[in-house]
């Protein structure tokens, strides 16, 4: 069990997200622009380092129309129907690094650069709560800013790392970063994510504490999942402690979780630690 301890502030955490996600922007249009050939593979086994590019602008733009409506044209871009969230964002992305052609990838650091910081100024005096229209992720979901601008800071992180892989270039995910990231968008999307199938019958809850904040409260429980920030005191079956870029990198399965482990990033703890690589199986990331 572990008390509630030190509450976030969702006012102050958002305005710390903003504020890393304008500093991430130009970091990421540079290092696009200095990639060299988009078309060497990227840290994205199917992608190319154009590709990645390509799918960050497309999420740029994406965020971006939800204020500007710039582009509305998402049945060119959605698949039909409301299948399982897997199948579905896997094939969104897709479609989605297929807006930009091979003639316009050589502008994708200016556009990345122009867009980021529109969805920023569209969004400057906004509520954390204010509602932002995602039918990428769902014909009826909805998200709030805070969780849009958490994402937008993780696509900008992860998808950096994965160009800069490709075209071996210098690229850091800070643990103040990653932090943001965890705290702001895995609440909403940890659930939204879950693999519904393999959750059935099970009943999990783990104790999720970020060195440094925060702590989630994970519980899945007959094909669903609940993630409480600050929770009240309750039995886990599995404490999972983790150093936040460590968290982060194994969740979006760029890093192995064995890597961690070793280099003790993550560690497993309470009274049923072998259920830890249970909580990557069951969240789905496409």
């Amino acid at each position: 069990m572990h008390g509630t301890g030190h509450r976030h502030d969702p006012v102050v955490e958002h305005e710390r997200t903003r504020a890393a996600l304008r500093a991430a922007i130009p970091r990421l249009g540079q290092l696009i622009g200095t990639a060299g050939d988009m078309g060497v593979p990227s840290g994205v086994p199917v992608w190319t380092v154009g590709d990645v590019a390509a799918h960050v602008a497309a999420v740029y733009l994406a965020y971006c129309s939800a204020f500007t409506h710039e582009f509305d044209d998402w049945d060119s871009v959605l698949p039909p129907g409301d299948g399982p969230f897997t199948e579905r964002i896997t094939a969104v992305n897709a479609r989605a690094i297929g807006l930009f052609g091979r003639e316009e990838r050589p502008g994708l650091a200016d556009f990345v650069t122009e867009h980021g910081e529109t969805f920023l100024q569209a969004t400057e005096n906004l509520a954390p709560d204010s509602p932002v229209a995602t039918p990428w992720y769902g014909q009826r979901v909805t998200l709030t800013l805070a969780t849009a601008t958490g994402l937008m800071l993780s696509e900008t992180l992860l998808h950096g790392l994965d160009i800069a892989r490709g075209a071996r270039l210098p690229w850091a995910v800070g643990p103040d970063e990653a932090r943001l990231v965890i705290g702001q968008m895995m609440p909403t999307m940890m659930p939204l994510a879950l693999d519904r199938d393999r959750a059935q019958d099970v009943g999990i809850a783990f104790d999720l504490a970020v060195r440094g904040g925060p702590r989630l409260a994970v519980v899945v429980e007959n094909g669903t999942a609940t993630v409480t920030r600050d929770a009240p005191p309750r039995p886990y079956d599995c404490r999972i402690t983790a150093t936040p870029t460590a968290f982060l990198l194994v969740s979006f399965r760029r890093t192995p979780l064995w890597r961690a482990v070793v280099r003790g990033g993550i560690r497993a703890g309470g009274r049923r630690p072998w259920l830890a690589p249970r909580l990557s199986e069951l969240v789905a990331v496409p």
